[in-house]
């Protein structure tokens, strides 16, 4: 069942703090190659396996396009500072706390393209190793969340864990994924020619020519003195079916999370978070082979999924959620911007307690 309703922020507040409303926002969408319906486009390839394609129990093969990984990696840096203003026109970078790590050699890495977010090596090689660990702790003993918010709030958006320090684990509360249905796999293959003949030119002989020319593994066709044909390769796919990017917010994950500060602003700001960058225009350029568009005839809409089932089709649009977001922040309240040096002496420390780390778990004889 699907009934169609407007939104107001006393609804999206609802979202946040009541237990009885919706267990999740889902925003689906259709996608198109930049050439159109059954257009050429390249799935990630994965160490073993190539393309990632299931097959499922009639047949039909599904590609994954865009990893919820790779989505997260994608969407988490629109927050940045140095990222200017937003494709919608809003300064995204407004809404949460800009930490900035500075490397010795003078190069400066956001906590936003950080891997594991506040769980991540480089945030425990600074100062800041101790507020993060605090912050882990404040949920992990006592359930508040509001810590984190504070220091690393996209942390708490796309999900962190902790795993080499406290273990503390939180799911992700927004996650996104592309896949593409009933597809076939194509395959390609190459050859490089050189621009002229180094044999003629004796640089070497014909004899080592004649050695070299096909085997990929010779010096002469490792730095391109001789003709080297590729074999076949994985060549991207074609679409017979639809290609969806679906987006989901984990209400329930969400109105788990308390604060001894408070928590309805600390979740009303975490979803403001989620539903500006998940209502940001998308950048479909995911890699050489792969730029998709929305499909127009298709626009996507979000639906709040009730606990019996039931589909509210509801209109968020980016300026909505900004006004939301911003509102939200401001109540909530954002830290200033920080700057932190990197210090090779907390990379060496920690990476010496991992090591007494490993000792003591090793079974006893």
């Amino acid at each position: 069942m699907t009934n169609t309703r407007s939104v107001s922020d006393a609804v999206i507040n609802g979202w946040a703090d009541c237990d009885a409303g919706p267990v999740a926002l889902c925003l689906i969408q259709k996608l198109l190659p930049i050439d159109g319906p059954g257009g050429v486009i390249f799935p990630p390839t994965y160490k073993d396996i190539g393309y990632n394609i299931d097959q499922m129990s009639d047949g039909t093969k599904v590609a994954t396009i865009d990893s919820v990984g790779s989505q997260a990696n994608r969407l988490e840096p629109l927050f940045k500072r140095s990222s200017g203003v937003a494709p919608s026109g809003h300064r995204l970078a407004e809404l949460v706390p800009q930490v900035t790590i500075v490397l010795g050699n003078g190069r400066e890495v956001s906590l936003f393209d950080a891997g594991h977010r506040l769980g991540d090596a480089i945030v425990r090689s600074t100062r800041l190793k101790e507020a993060a660990r605090e912050a882990f702790l404040a949920f992990l003993e006592r359930g508040d969340a509001g810590p984190l918010a504070k220091l690393a709030p996209t942390s708490l958006v796309f999900g962190v864990w902790d795993s080499r320090d406290t273990s503390a684990k939180l799911p992700r509360i927004l996650q996104a994924v592309i896949r593409a249905w009933n597809v076939d796999v194509l395959t390609r293959s190459a050859v490089y020619a050189p621009p002229v003949d180094y044999a003629a030119l004796e640089v070497f002989s014909d004899d080592d020519k004649a050695k070299a020319e096909g085997d990929t593994k010779s010096p002469l066709a490792k730095r391109g003195f001789v003709h080297v044909p590729a074999g076949e390769s994985p060549g991207g796919i074609v679409a017979h079916g639809d290609i969806i990017r679906t987006v989901t917010i984990n209400l329930v994950a969400l109105r788990r999370l308390n604060s001894s500060r408070d928590g309805d602003t600390v979740r009303r700001y975490l979803l403001g978070l989620a539903l500006v960058v998940a209502t940001e225009p998308a950048d479909g350029f995911l890699r050489q082979g792969c730029l998709l568009t929305l499909d127009p005839a298709h626009p996507g809409a979000w639906q709040a999924v009730g606990r019996d089932g039931v589909r509210d089709t509801v209109t968020i649009s980016s300026d909505e959620a900004w006004s939301y977001a911003l509102a939200a922040a401001k109540a909530f309240g954002i830290e200033s911007p920080e700057t932190v040096a990197f210090d090779k002496e907390f990379a060496k420390a920690d990476l010496a307690d991992g090591a007494k780390k490993r000792v003591s778990r090793k079974p006893r004889p």
